[in-house]
């Protein structure tokens, strides 16, 4: 039981570190990660979109992506689209997990997590889904195995509807 709480807290506090407001000089593009998070969004209007947060710390991290590739790969033609966002402070550590774990979908850095923050995440990883008319219709915390299966009929449900 102590054991678990320890790890809780030290989830709680990592992902604060990692979602704080912590100032550092902006570049242009950080200062406008919002608005060009929603033109990314809103470039696949009319496709069912999965977003997935996620950090390179993030152990089931690590298992969802093998899935989003295949997901990506088996259902881009009736319109999915995947985009994970990345919460690292630092780049270089997102760039290492994709070098060991490639991707065939988008992905976008927020640094700053202020995308994050808008989404409201409540842990690592989690997705939302969005339905062909940009609206959020379903949210998921964590991953496994179990899980898989419903987030694909949630999507596939999608991608069967026609707006």
């Amino acid at each position: 039981m102590m054991i678990k709480k320890l790890v809780t807290l030290l989830f709680i506090f990592i992902t604060s570190l990692c979602l704080s407001n912590v100032s550092f000089a902006e570049t242009s593009a950080e200062k406008n990660v919002l608005q060009n998070f929603e033109t990314l969004i809103s470039s696949h209007k009319g496709k069912v979109i999965y977003v997935d947060f996620w950090a390179s710390w993030c152990g089931p991290c690590r298992k969802s992506f093998p899935w989003m590739n295949n997901i990506q790969d088996k259902y881009q033609q009736q319109g999915l689209v995947i985009i994970s966002v990345n919460v690292d402070n630092n780049k270089a550590l997102a760039d290492k997990f994709l070098a060991e774990i490639p991707t065939n979908f988008t992905v976008f850095y927020d640094p700053k997590g202020k995308v994050a923050r808008q989404y409201k995440l409540k842990g690592m990883p989690s997705s939302y889904i969005i339905d062909r008319s940009g609206k959020v219709v379903s949210a998921h915390v964590g991953f496994s195995q179990s899980k898989k299966t419903k987030y694909e009929q949630e999507l596939i449900a999608l991608l069967n509807t026609v707006n």
